[in-house]
Parts: C-alpha cells; sequence; structure tokens
C-alpha cells in the first residue's frame, strides 16, 4: 500500500501542484481506508479493491457518524485515487467507477423564534429618529423578507404604501412586489413623514432611510444597529440580518402559506431554494415531539 500511496502522492504534488493542506486531507482519508481494509477486509493491495468492499468501507464511515458531507469528500479522495491506479495501469478496474457520492441536505439556516423577533422589533426606544428609522427597518425587514442590500438600497419611489406594497430590486436587478403589513405601513409613514426630514438636514436624497448626516445607510451601518438591539432583546444566539430573511419565510409556512407564494416573496429563481425552509419546520417538530412525546 505504501508504494502505491507514494506514487499517487507524487502525481498530486508534482504534476496536480496541489497545495500542503490539501495533500494532508487527502492523506488522512487514505490512511483511515487502508486502515479499514486491511483490518475489516483482510486486504493489503489496493489493486484489488472491488465495489463490494468499498461500500462496505463508506457504509462504515455512515456508521461511524460521519455526515454525508464528509462522507462525500471520503469517496472523493478513493475516486481520485482508484482512477490514478486505473489510469497507471496498476489495476484493470476502479471500484468507485459506479458508485454515487451521498447526498447531503444544505446546512439549514439559523432563525429567531417568534418570541425573539418580538423582542428584537420593540427593541429600538424612544422618539428621536434614529430610533424611529430602526424600528421601521427591522419592521420592513421581518415584513418582507428583503435581503439586507435591499432593505438599505430602498428608494422612495419603490414604495407603494397606497396599495400595501413595495418594490425591491434583487440579484441580477430582477424587480418584486412584496406585500408590507399594516404595523410595517403605519411605522414607515411616521418616520417618512417626521424623522427622515429630520434626518435630511435641508438634504435632498431618493434614499428611504438614512444615516445621522443625511445619507444613505450602510449594510455595515445597519448590522452593528441590529448586534446591539439584539443585545437588548437579551437574544442569547448572534443575529445577523438574514435571520429575519429566514425567520419571516419559515413563520410564513408555519401558518400556512403556499410554497410558491413565499419562493416569489423572496425573490428565489429555483422553488429547491425555498424548499429548505420546509425541512427546518421537520426538524422543529421533531425535536419537539422528542421533547414533550412519552415515547419520543
Amino acid at each position: 500500500m505504501d508504494q502505491y500511496l507514494d506514487y499517487f502522492f507524487n502525481f498530486l504534488s508534482v504534476e496536480r501542484g496541489l497545495s500542503t493542506n490539501t495533500l494532508n486531507a487527502y492523506s488522512r482519508d487514505l490512511t483511515s481506508y487502508f486502515s479499514y481494509l486491511k483490518k475489516d477486509e483482510k486486504v493489503i493491495d489496493p489493486t484489488v479493491v472491488n465495489q463490494l468492499m468499498l461500500l462496505r468501507y463508506l457504509n462504515f464511515l455512515k456508521d461511524s457518524g460521519l455526515s454525508p458531507r464528509s462522507r462525500a469528500r471520503n469517496l472523493s479522495t478513493l475516486r481520485s485515487f482508484h482512477r490514478f491506479l486505473l489510469r497507471e495501469n496498476y489495476t484493470k478496474h476502479d471500484p468507485t467507477a459506479l458508485v454515487e457520492s451521498p447526498r447531503s441536505l444544505p446546512a439549514l439556516p439559523h432563525l429567531l423564534t417568534k418570541q425573539e423577533v418580538e423582542r428584537l422589533l420593540q427593541a429600538p426606544i424612544g422618539d428621536k429618529p434614529i430610533a424611529v428609522r430602526d424600528r421601521a427597518m427591522l419592521e420592513v425587514l421581518y415584513a418582507t423578507g428583503m435581503r439586507v442590500s435591499e432593505l438599505v438600497g430602498l428608494r422612495l419611489g419603490d414604495l407603494k404604501l397606497d396599495i400595501g406594497c413595495l418594490n425591491a430590486f434583487g440579484k441580477g436587478s430582477k424587480q418584486r412586489l412584496i406585500p408590507l403589513g399594516e404595523v410595517a405601513i403605519e411605522i414607515l409613514r411616521e418616520y417618512l413623514q417626521n424623522d427622515r426630514l429630520k434626518l435630511l438636514k435641508g438634504l435632498t436624497s431618493e434614499e428611504v432611510f438614512l444615516n445621522a448626516r443625511g445619507k444613505k445607510l450602510s449594510r455595515q451601518g445597519f448590522w452593528k444597529n441590529l448586534q446591539n438591539y439584539a443585545l437588548k432583546a437579551e437574544i442569547k444566539q448572534k443575529v445577523y440580518p438574514h435571520m429575519l430573511r429566514h425567520s419571516f419565510a419559515t413563520h410564513l409556512l408555519e401558518n400556512g402559506a403556499d410554497l410558491r407564494s413565499v419562493q416569489t416573496m423572496l425573490g428565489h429563481a429555483d422553488i429547491s431554494t425555498t424548499q429548505i425552509y420546509t425541512h427546518v419546520i421537520q426538524e422543529r417538530m421533531q425535536k419537539l415531539h422528542q421533547q414533550y412525546h412519552p415515547r419520543g
């Protein structure tokens, strides 16, 4: 095995020019693989490994608790190794040829509970222009599920408050019309009629949300404010703007909204992107069942 391993790593470093970190990852995967072959399959020559042995090894990794993503990475390493042996005529077959990579779902998004959202929306206290602006921004973000870049990029012409909607310009400058709730409309009108004018200080701007100098509020500025309000709201986890987008989608689906409508409001080109939120709901239901059911 060591001989074939030397040949393979010489190929990876000299011909493919892989980094030391990548070579170390290959080495860890192959060391585990060879150890299994020697102990469980009584095989010391990798050129005689067949598909059944390889599948048993992948099952061994699964039983050991490795995630689908880690098992897929392992299989990628083994595929590269066995293809190398075949290409260099050290063997007549590739046991990985017909083996599919383990499927892995994308990581489930972090989100806020309805109670955490409520505390966050109430965190900007007072009647100063900045506090009113921030209440309006948080309400609009949760009411629409907008991306933070869309929120800070809002212009006065994008607001359609007379019909309870606004225009958002998402990725690729794609436009979509999103409904606003009554609470968001009310606080937004208050901000526009009074506090935005105070922030302008005689200047002119088409931007909806302004900083203390009457200029467009940046993404970084909103992010910093959000983190401060999360602390005031005593939210234990780290809060970032996209969490309100995740919470918006999940809470809609939990309350009976259909997937296509949520997809449209989020501006997802592919409904499979929106379906991740159904997995969030399923996971939460399973946790609740395990926690409260007598036989959970």
